[in-house]
């Protein structure tokens, strides 16, 4: 063995790769209008491509930059093309990009305050600049009772939010003896499926869920909610947790928080809100009544790699009483304590989610907020919003479809009249075509087809392209496309 043999790569290696790589991003970035935006690949393909043992001596990095052209594009759906359409996007950006470069470079693990200072800090500065920035309850700042911290997901902000409400209602019982059965936790029929997997994982158990009735708006009706929690009480069960929604997946339907959250507060139910996708629309005044009585929330979320153009993965939770959180969710052995825990001056996040470790992942928060600032950031959401009002009045005046749900925001919600099979048979026939990427949902038991606009480089000729696109393929459907 030779002791004076290295194989990592060298700073100037690095330096020579480094280029190559943000010059091949930026290529993708330039091209990927061209390529089929739901990958074209057959189930094993991209296994059979790779060699079925690792490679015993290692190899250039060029040979890793080919493989990704030859054999991984071609197994990818384009997240990033304009034409992305299907569920909510997952956008990225130069700065996020680049600042998400810089995090993988420093590679800080910033579990505590001491084991980054600046990763902490940074932080807890950003969130106070979002609560300003989205018009949140000032209780959510850090220099009040609340405060905020980034998670990966909403799911996982909805699972700490769950562990939290737990703890609350069982007076920290729950961690000491076990989960307690009866407590009940409450959410709308179109709440995302994050909810009932939390209420497993906690351990409260899916027969104490209850999935409450929506109304015509797809809304979760505060009178139904108000019959359930009453009925379990009479019960002996315990109401622990309400999860109310501002954007539904299925249909960006808004739950009532005024009506919600007195019932919250008088059941001494914990209210978590998620708008994971719309919450970057409250970036815009003019959106905002959608999270009026957003002050009985006990937990509030939202993803800017969503919509706000910060790559995955980013979820930015709020919670009005983080030592709810904190008591929930800290566990303190000796080998990580030490003296700026100790004098509680510092915020130690490894409290205020489930896993140990985390990335800085506010860098690349901050560098998107930095380079497009508030009103570009508003420009953005209002154009995505303006293109969907369009898309919807198009929609409403043409006699073969209809508008399901009029849009509040950039999720469009339509169908062919001719049924669900036509339905299913237009969105496989354009996904399938590779040209644009559609989703679907039920609502109403029937087959409902979704567009959302929201991607970052999706522009008015990508929503008309798509239109086009629609009806053509409907005509070849339902009569041959004989009709003009």
């Amino acid at each position: 063995m030779d002791e004076g043999q290295s194989y990592h790569m060298t700073p100037e290696e690095f330096r020579d790769w480094g280029h190559r790589v943000v010059d091949w991003v930026a290529a993708y970035w330039q091209r990927v209008e061209s390529l089929p935006v739901r990958s074209q690949a057959q189930p094993g393909a991209v296994r059979s491509q790779l060699p079925p043992h690792p490679p015993g001596h290692g190899e250039g990095f060029g040979a890793l930059l080919a493989d990704l052209d030859r054999v991984i594009v071609p197994g990818l759906s384009h997240w990033q093309h304009p034409s992305f359409f299907a569920y909510f996007p997952s956008n990225v950006s130069g700065p996020s990009v680049l600042a998400e470069l810089l995090a993988s470079g420093l590679g800080v693990q910033g579990m505590s305050w001491i084991t980054s200072p600046a990763c902490t800090e940074l932080e807890t500065h950003v969130m106070d600049w979002l609560v300003e920035m989205l018009g949140l309850p000032e209780g959510f700042l850090s220099t009040s009772d609340g405060g905020g911290v980034i998670q990966d997901t909403a799911s996982s902000a909805a699972l700490c939010a769950l562990l939290a409400a737990r703890e609350r209602a069982s007076g920290l019982e729950t961690d000491r003896l076990g989960c307690d059965r009866r407590l009940v936790a409450y959410a709308s029929t179109q709440a995302h499926s994050s909810i009932e997997k939390g209420v497993r994982v906690a351990g409260l158990g899916q027969q104490n869920l209850r999935l409450v009735e929506v109304d015509e708006r797809l809304a979760m009706r505060p009178e139904a909610l108000a019959a359930a929690m009453a009925a379990d009480r009479e019960r002996g069960l315990v109401p622990c947790f309400v999860t109310a929604t501002i954007g539904t997946t299925s249909s960006n339907a808004v739950d009532p928080l005024p009506a919600i959250g007195p019932l919250c507060r008088r059941h001494g139910a914990w209210l978590h809100v998620d708008a994971a996708m719309a919450g970057t629309a409250m970036l815009c005044p003019e959106h905002r009544h959608l999270q009026a009585g957003l002050e009985w929330a006990d937990s509030y979320c939202f993803n800017p790699h969503k919509w706000m153009f910060t790559n995955f993965d980013c979820d930015c939770f709020w919670v009005a009483d983080r030592r709810a959180l904190v008591r929930a969710l800290s566990i303190l052995p000796e080998y990580l304590r030490n003296q700026a825990t100790d004098s509680g001056q510092v915020i130690d996040y490894r409290d205020w989610q489930v896993p140990l470790g985390r990335r800085f992942r506010a860098l690349k928060l901050w560098a998107v907020i930095r380079h497009n600032g508030v009103e570009g950031l508003r420009h953005h959401v209002r154009a995505h919003i303006a293109l969907a009002r369009e898309l919807a009045g198009w929609i409403a005046a043409d006699p073969d479809f209809e508008l399901v749900v009029d849009p509040p925001l950039n999720l469009v919600c339509f169908r062919h009249r001719g049924g669900d099979a036509v339905n299913q048979a237009v969105m496989d026939r354009l996904n399938s075509s590779g040209e644009m990427y559609l989703s679907h949902t039920r609502l109403a038991d029937r087959l409902v087809l979704r567009l959302c606009i929201g991607q970052t480089w999706t522009r008015r000729p990508q929503v008309e392209a798509a239109w086009r696109r629609i009806r053509a393929a409907a005509r070849l459907l339902v009569d041959g496309g004989d009709r003009r």
